[in-house]
């Protein structure tokens, strides 16, 4: 008989436990054979002494066996991509359409925001009507219509992981590279995928500030997706200042869709969104090599199939009918909108990501305690990038609020985050390591 104590023990202890017990102590938090204290102590083994290789694996298997795996039998890859969270990053609703429109069918299973960062399921439900809470029958069907859908996971998918990153969040392990990697993999590898591609951010927005920290979590996240048995690579991309020019739920959306209907382009958003479809695209074999993939997934966006193929998940996940059309209506917008002024002339040197994700968070975009309710209208936008050339009373971004004392507390708060110098800085690379 395995028994928890002996595992965590052993843990403690710098040794590592065998395949079959991390797979046990894994259906153990899903039935509840491990109990909080344990679960607790186990997490915090594993942050102090660490997983092999070997063990990440067996831990992210267990937990994604832990209830329901998807299997898929469809006519073409199944397949997604994960980022690990930051500011503007609006990625995954131009790249679901997109990769469908390419012969991939994604079940892309999200989440809600993390701390600072916003979450791909929040600014979802910016959109009048959209539901991410799908059953599994509706999911299927979606997939065999729209070949893609943006969803939250459901109570079966993974419960291991949900007991223990709740434990995680109140026991100070939650900076575990090891047990960050089996929480992310095993939710999506629950989804039956054949190919993954992970975005691992890097700097002031990104939960990862330093390239080190983002190469190990991207190696972490690459070996034991690979030994669990799907093709996976990993990029890893600039976080130093937002990746769109908004941050917000309904402004990002916005910022999507002039995008897909080539209203306005960000160049940013579109290099990495392209950067990682066809990194995906040549893993799933649906194109020669990267640049071959990065090129069909260019096309998909520039001739307006991904905006159609997203209009049809709309309306699959009740949202309107005509949204592609009339999105500038079908958005709610803030009842405030106030400038923030740079405080002297200059250029953008540095900006504080971090902290114009707690600014959305305060302006109610995001959650201060669990259960918290989200405005989608509030946030920023016209957010100004690094190297700008800005003067005194230029405004660096706009503030979407509720009332004017919360617009005016956002705009010190984004002042702050500015950093502004006299000399022409160095732009950070966009896309700063291919991880394979």
């Amino acid at each position: 008989m395995t028994d928890a104590r002996a595992v965590i023990a052993k843990i403690r202890d710098g040794g590592q436990p065998s395949v079959e017990e991390l797979r046990w102590f894994a259906s153990g938090l899903a039935s509840g054979a491990v109990t909080d204290a344990q679960a607790g102590a186990f997490a915090m083994a594993v942050l102090l002494k660490g997983l092999s290789e070997e063990g990440r694996v067996a831990l992210t298997r267990g937990m994604r066996d832990s209830g329901k795996v998807l299997e898929w039998v469809l006519p073409g890859p199944v397949v997604d991509k994960h980022s690990t969270g930051g500011i503007g990053d609006c990625t995954s609703l131009l790249l679901a359409p997109a990769l469908a429109c390419c012969g991939a069918y994604v079940p892309m299973i999200s989440g809600r925001g993390l701390g600072h960062t916003g979450g791909t399921l929040d600014k979802l439900e910016a959109i009048p009507g959209f539901r991410t809470g799908l059953n599994e029958a509706a999911l299927r069907k979606q997939m065999a219509e729209v070949k893609c859908a943006i969803v939250a996971a459901s109570a079966d998918l993974a419960p291991a992981d949900r007991r223990l990153y709740a434990i995680r969040d109140v026991s100070a392990t939650v900076e575990s590279i090891d047990l960050i990697t089996a929480s992310i993999l095993s939710k999506k590898l629950a989804a039956g995928l054949e190919a993954l591609v992970l975005d691992v951010k890097c700097g002031s927005g990104a939960f990862m500030k330093t390239a080190e920290q983002a190469e190990a979590l991207a190696r972490s996240l690459v070996k034991t997706a690979q030994g669990a048995g799907c093709m996976t690579s990993a990029l890893i991309t600039d976080m130093s200042q937002p990746l769109a020019t908004a941050a917000g739920n309904a402004l990002e959306v916005i910022e999507v869709m002039e995008t897909l209907t080539g209203t306005s382009v960000n160049a940013a958003l579109w290099d990495v969104t392209v950067a990682l479809g066809g990194e995906v695209l040549a893993l799933a074999g649906l194109a020669s090599d990267a640049a071959d993939g990065e090129g069909r997934i260019a096309q998909a966006l520039e001739s307006g199939a991904a905006a159609e193929c997203f209009g049809r998940m709309v309306v699959a996940q009740g949202g309107p009918a005509d949204f592609v059309e009339r999105w500038p209506d079908r958005l709610p917008s803030a009842a405030v909108m106030m400038e923030v002024p740079a405080p002297k002339d200059g250029f953008v040197a540095s900006i504080d990501g971090e902290a114009l994700g707690l600014a959305v968070v305060h302006l109610g975009g995001g959650r201060l305690r669990e259960g918290d309710k989200v405005n989608p209208s509030v946030g920023l936008s016209d957010l100004a990038g690094v190297g700008e050339e800005t003067g005194e009373g230029v405004p660096l971004a706009m503030v979407h609020a509720v009332t004017e004392d919360a617009a005016r507390a956002a705009v010190q708060v984004v002042q702050a985050a500015y950093r502004i110098v006299p000399e022409v800085p160095d732009e950070p690379a966009l896309i700063q390591k291919r991880i394979t």
